[in-house]
């Protein structure tokens, strides 16, 4: 995806090739989880033997934060593609800024889901791709380095619900103008929404985990990821996320001329 380009990066099918190769990114990380258990100690705020001096939140917090302070000097933010779990402490980049050309509306870095996608993902998806539900001390820096790596997949994925919505925004100009003045939430979500996409990106889910999620040098070696628990995840959590990204995204593009 070239965001220097701006008339590829609407284009629909581009989109979707993008998100195909995100599956394969989240899947990846998801296997690497898999070889720790849930460690929800990392999740708590003042945990034992976890707590940090003069911040309030949780280990995962204070790594993730830290990280994206660091990330934000090397221009990752600028990227319309990047949205930050912790956007009040952005830095100022080192790097010389690129001039991306404008392609989503002014307002698009409001629609910002991390808070939810956080939650979602210790409450939910870690206790589907964990090894066990259990502790173990001495992996919290790497259970907290992947979940980092997790959760900014994820993050982007389910942002990307911008570009969708722009796209069909572009698309059908006419349409959504009508449904935005009304507010009629339950007719975007209709004309946002491509069953047959979705059922798609399921059945192509469940054929990548049944490939990617054992060692093909031993089938009979324990699986990494279960097909059933990845559909699960993306049917339950990821695609009606991102399409509440899309909604919300809609909702405030009249606000917007271009």
């Amino acid at each position: 995806m070239d965001f220097l380009k701006p008339e590829t990066v609407l284009d629909l099918q581009n989109i979707r090739n993008e998100l195909v190769h995100m599956e394969d990114t989240i899947i990846f990380n998801f296997i690497e989880r898999s070889y720790f258990p849930t460690c929800s100690s990392v999740y708590l705020e003042n945990a034992d033997g976890l707590k940090i001096p003069d911040f309030d939140g949780s280990f995962l917090d204070w790594a993730l934060m830290h990280l994206e302070m660091l990330e934000s000097q090397i221009r990752r933010f600028e990227s319309p593609d990047e949205t930050p779990f912790f956007p009040d402490h952005i830095l100022k980049p080192i790097l010389p800024s690129i001039n991306y050309p404008k392609v989503l509306a002014s307002y698009s870095n409001q629609v910002n889901y991390n808070s939810n996608i956080k939650r979602m993902y210790i409450d939910k998806i870690t206790k589907l791709i964990s090894k066990n539900d259990g502790d173990a001390k001495e992996s919290y820096g790497s259970v907290t380095t992947i979940d980092i790596k997790c959760l900014q997949s994820l993050s982007r994925r389910i942002h990307f619900g911008k570009f969708v919505a722009e796209a069909k925004f572009q698309k059908d100009k006419e349409l959504y103008t009508d449904l935005i003045k009304k507010k009629d939430i339950d007719g975007l979500y209709q004309n946002i929404t491509n069953s047959a996409v979705e059922e798609k990106i399921l059945q192509r889910l469940l054929i990548k985990a049944e490939v990617y999620g054992v060692d093909p040098t031993n089938k009979e070696g324990e699986r990494k990821i279960t097909p059933e628990y990845l559909v699960k995840i993306y049917k339950e959590y990821v695609i009606p996320m991102t399409k509440e990204v899309e909604v919300q995204y809609l909702l405030r593009r009249l606000e917007d001329s271009t």
